[in-house]
């Protein structure tokens, strides 16, 4: 689904089954109303990405139960002929998994495009990440693919305080009901026994992490869960981060642990990456770029090392922008430049979106006030000669 929220674009003709209420009036005027079940072809207008599925709301649309899958809706007129639904008639396509889907794009499919299916034909791209961040009294359980973050459940214990009057004996209670609650939620909602899951990280501040581990593994020896205690003691990797919430993701994917286990994963290069820029942009500030306008600047001269972008920019509405994105991109991999590009369901990518959506790390240093002075110097130019040739026309 979420490929396919980055493949279809406004202007796109998409193909895809449908269910549409039709409604029949009989020779006594009585009215019948019954559910057709047909394909339709239409023109996009709008998409809408859900990543724990919700049912269409849109009038037409399939009215399916809402599931913990990701849903795809895509709305526009209909644009070939079909007994159910006229032309032009607006209506909701509510994408379901395991369903063709026929996309049809007015300019062609660009290297991006081509590029985003073969990707996604790659077997094997489920969860590879599954992923507890906690700290005294709360925890966020999440799945991480090679495209996006998934938060698949939250838990908030209150922990009394320490007093002189209760001693310890209501904190720990507290703690031991936490403890219960998490490790419930745990078997829920990571999948441990799943062979594809590669690693499974608990990270907190403090002392949290190690506790909550032990925990874990203590209880999965009292209910005799062999499966759980082998996943903790092979794939359990315990991590320091500032805060309990889930933006911490971020310096959980460029720890060396983690790098070291994950190092073939997209998403832990899109860590890995994003910390070398920032920490160039602290360091060495000539090498490090970011803003649309900027970047392009960079590339026109050869200095891209490695391009950081989003692909939230290839999903823009206006067919120029995405081309010019797409230019860049084809650009810098034609110079031998590394192109990474974000998911923006990542802490990583939420964190370049912040940034503009773009960044470069440049090969050699550039002064962005010396290139922009030449730029105007050289449009100038460009100008007085343009003027310089119509007046010898005139004349």
């Amino acid at each position: 689904m979420w490929h396919l929220y980055n493949l279809i674009q406004d202007g796109d003709l998409v193909r895809a089954p449908a269910i549409r209420r039709v409604q029949t009036v009989s020779s006594t005027g009585s009215t019948e109303s019954r559910r057709v079940r047909l394909n339709l072809t239409l023109q996009v207008k709008r998409v809408e990405f859900a990543p724990g599925g919700a049912p269409s709301a849109q009038e037409g649309g399939d009215q399916n139960e809402e599931s913990t899958t990701a849903a795809l809706h895509i709305s526009g007129p209909v644009t070939s002929e079909n007994p159910h639904a006229k032309l032009g008639a607006y209506h909701t396509l509510d994408i379901e998994a395991n369903r063709d889907v026929r996309i049809e794009k007015q300019d062609g499919w660009d290297s991006i495009a081509i590029g985003r299916v073969e990707e996604s034909i790659v077997p094997g791209k489920g969860a590879e990440v599954g992923a507890v961040v906690c700290g005294e009294g709360v925890a966020a359980f999440c799945l991480l693919s090679q495209h996006m973050t998934l938060i698949t459940h939250r838990l908030n214990v209150p922990i009394p305080r320490k007093s002189a009057s209760s001693g310890a004996s209501q904190h720990d209670k507290g703690l031991e009901k936490f403890y219960g609650a998490l490790y419930d939620s745990f078997v829920r909602h990571i999948p441990y026994s799943n062979v594809s899951l590669k690693a499974i990280v608990i990270a907190s501040p403090g002392w949290v992490r190690d506790a909550v581990y032990d925990y874990i593994l203590a209880e999965a020896g009292r209910k005799g869960d062999k499966i759980l205690q082998k996943a903790m003691k092979e794939k359990c990797l315990k991590v320091h981060i500032s805060s309990p919430h889930v933006h911490s993701l971020v310096e959980v994917l460029k720890s060396p642990e983690v790098t070291n286990q994950l190092k073939e994963t997209k998403f832990a290069r899109e860590g890995i990456i994003l910390d070398r820029f920032f920490k160039m942009l602290g360091s060495d500030e000539m090498r490090a770029w970011y803003g649309p306008d900027h970047v392009c600047l960079a590339s026109d001269r050869g200095a891209i090392g490695a391009l950081l972008i989003s692909d939230d920019l290839f999903r823009s509405s206006d067919p120029v922008t995405r081309k010019k994105y797409v230019a860049l991109v084809e650009a810098v991999q034609h110079k031998g430049g590394e192109v990474v590009i974000f998911s923006s369901m990542h802490e990583s990518g939420q964190q370049l979106n912040q940034l503009t959506g773009i960044a470069a790390i440049l090969t050699f240093p550039l002064d962005v006030e010396v290139v922009e002075a030449e730029e105007r110097e050289a449009a100038e130019e460009a100008a007085e000669a343009q003027q310089g040739e119509a007046n010898q026309t005139a004349t």
